[in-house]
């Protein structure tokens, strides 16, 4: 098994740690838990994977340059792994593409966000996912988070990213 990821973000600009850390918090604040850098079973990896209290899944994924956005073709196949997707961004940065057909406004929040907090902008749409597919996910969620927790006790042991 691989070992848990130490820093999420490590090979990514700090700004992207940056917003990864105001959105978490914003999430906190909601009673909403996020994973950050978390493999999905399609071969994707989502910036940060959450769950809430009632085990409805948000997935946010962080853009921190507008080429890093515009080169971003994979988006949509987080949709199904997700009862809502958000977009997430720093201060300053154009929000104009967000509104553009091809990145779905009808359907993805944005937020924006600073290493301190963040600002839901727009709501993400709720579009439930499938029961088996929710049941998997919340599984995998939860048995990451440990493994997480038991590599931090002991870095032999944890892992599986």
């Amino acid at each position: 098994m691989a070992s848990p990821p130490q820093d999420c973000f490590d090979d990514r600009p700090l700004i992207a740690a940056d917003v990864a850390r105001g959105v978490s918090r914003l999430l906190f604040r909601q009673d909403v838990y996020a994973l950050c850098e978390v493999p999905l079973n399609n071969g994707r990896r989502a910036d940060l994977f959450a769950i809430d209290a009632r085990g409805q899944i948000t997935i946010v994924e962080i853009k921190v340059s507008k080429a890093d956005l515009r080169g971003d073709g994979k988006w949509p196949e987080y949709l199904d792994y997700c009862d809502r997707f958000f977009w997430a961004v720093p201060q300053g940065f154009d929000l104009s593409p967000f509104e553009e057909p091809g990145f779905r406004p009808e359907i993805a929040g944005l937020i924006v966000a600073d290493r301190y907090d963040a600002a839901v902008i727009r709501d993400a749409a709720r579009r439930p996912m499938a029961p088996a597919r929710r049941k998997a996910e919340t599984l995998r969620f939860a048995r990451r988070g440990a493994l997480r927790m038991l590599g931090a006790l002991d870095p032999g042991l944890g892992g599986m990213d």
